[in-house]
């Protein structure tokens, strides 16, 4: 009975937490501008299920792909039998399905049991390949401090968890063969129990079964309450942040309505530049571009939120590649940073409340921003479809439209567009000139 007022207790402060947290995360994406997302459902669940669910971007590296394809499976499969777990708990029960699942609990307990010793494998390899290995990806400057710790800590975690499993039923097993004389038939437990707990006590096997359940459910609970403080947040926000991806073609920019609206006025001949504009359009001006987290839009909120953090992008961006300051991957993260930051204080302080820092400078640099080529491969990379590039663009929107800043390089290209038309320094009536010479 006591047992069983904890583990209620244990459920509704785990669960309760969770979701305390993700009302915390949802608070802070709505920070951002709206934009709508809400076109072309057919189109956006097709995405979802092909990239969120279906992993198809992961495939384009097969061999991180199985393995991260094995925990994958593992942990969607492993909630059935969270399920029972949690039934047993509540009422007091053990193993609530055998009786009436019969031949198909066995086949699904003995299914889940092979996905976790493939989960295991598959963990123990991306722990060697972090801290053994040292891919470059993982050791980047960005991935110093918590980022690697907490890379390194969920898959401990995992871990544990594998291990929690198989105490608990390869303990449960060697005590059913000791009070019926028949194994259950689950596909590892069945090895496991003979080669581990055989010839012990049925009150050591009881206890070294209430240690791997409530292990397992407690780190359980520790990994859903870590998951809104962890970059493996990308388990939950990985289906929303597919379907509301950007589905124009890559290379398109958005345009600011504001701005869209004022040059359609001046290619208008009749159109009237003092006219008062009608009633109910004046609005609060817009900011041109972004400086902060709250000048972006929600999705790219949502983006920053879903990074996996696992380095694709940077990996394949050429200004990286070539040397240069950016990291599409260390943009996200960035953004995220000042995103808890501002939404901790806004909470704290007051809706108003201004700390005097700003993304744009405290978290990124100009160097940073006008290193990116606009090649959009750092888009083409993600596994989940988030878009550093549109961040990147706003930023640098800011800084040219708002505060005048752009890089020498630049300004003569500038200035021939404004005066040419284009980026070359010839007059539009001069541009062919060159197919009239000998």
């Amino acid at each position: 009975m006591i047992a069983t007022i904890l583990f209620a207790l244990l459920l509704v402060i785990g669960f309760g937490f969770f979701g305390w947290n993700v009302m915390k995360v949802r608070s802070n994406i709505k920070l951002g501008r709206d934009i709508d997302r809400t076109d072309n459902k057919g189109e956006r669940w097709k995405t979802m299920l092909l990239v969120a669910f279906g992993q198809q971007k992961m495939f384009t590296r097969p061999i991180p792909a199985l393995l991260h394809l094995a925990i994958y499976a593992a942990f969607v499969i492993t909630q059935i039998e969270l399920i029972e777990i949690i039934i047993d708990g509540l009422m007091g029960n053990h193993r609530t399905f055998h009786s009436s699942l019969g031949g198909f609990y066995t086949f699904m307990i003995s299914f889940i049991e092979v996905l976790s010793v493939a989960a295991l494998i598959a963990t123990i390899i991306f722990l060697s390949r972090r801290n053994l290995l040292k891919l470059p990806r993982f050791n980047m400057s960005e991935m110093n401090g918590w980022p690697k710790m907490d890379g390194n800590m969920i898959l401990f975690m995992e871990l544990v968890l594998v291990l929690c499993i198989f105490t608990m039923n390869g303990a449960d097993e060697a005590a059913h063969v000791q009070l019926t004389g028949e194994s259950y038939g689950f596909a590892i437990s069945s090895l496991i129990g003979p080669a581990f707990f055989e010839g012990m006590s049925l009150e050591s096997l009881h206890t070294l079964e209430r240690i791997g359940w409530w292990g397992h459910i407690l780190m359980v609970f520790a990994f859903l309450n870590y998951l809104p403080y962890s970059k493996h947040f990308h388990i939950v926000l990985a289906f929303p942040n597919t379907y509301y991806s950007n589905l124009d073609k890559k290379g398109k920019f958005s345009n600011m309505e504001s701005v869209t609206k004022e040059v359609k006025l001046m290619m208008d001949p009749t159109a009237d530049p003092f006219a008062a504009p009608p009633e109910g359009e004046v609005a609060e001006p817009q900011r041109f571009g972004a400086k902060d987290v709250t000048d972006l839009t929600w999705k790219n909120l949502l983006d920053s939120y879903t990074c996996t953090e696992c380095g694709r992008c940077t990996s394949s961006c050429p200004a990286n590649i070539t040397g240069k300051l950016l990291s599409p991957r260390k943009i996200m993260m960035d953004t995220r940073d000042r995103l808890v930051e501002v939404g901790d204080n806004k909470r704290k302080h007051g809706a108003d409340y201004d700390d005097g820092k700003s993304l744009l400078g405290d978290y990124i640099t100009e160097e940073e921003l006008w290193a990116c080529t606009s090649c959009n491969a750092c888009v083409q990379e993600c596994p989940v479809n988030i878009d550093p590039l549109s961040i990147i663009v706003d930023l640098r929107r800011y800084l040219v439209m708002e505060e005048s800043k752009v890089p020498s390089e630049l300004t003569g290209m500038l200035t021939n567009i404004e005066n040419n038309g284009a980026p070359w320094q010839f007059s539009p009536s001069d541009r062919l000139n060159w197919a009239n010479e000998d």
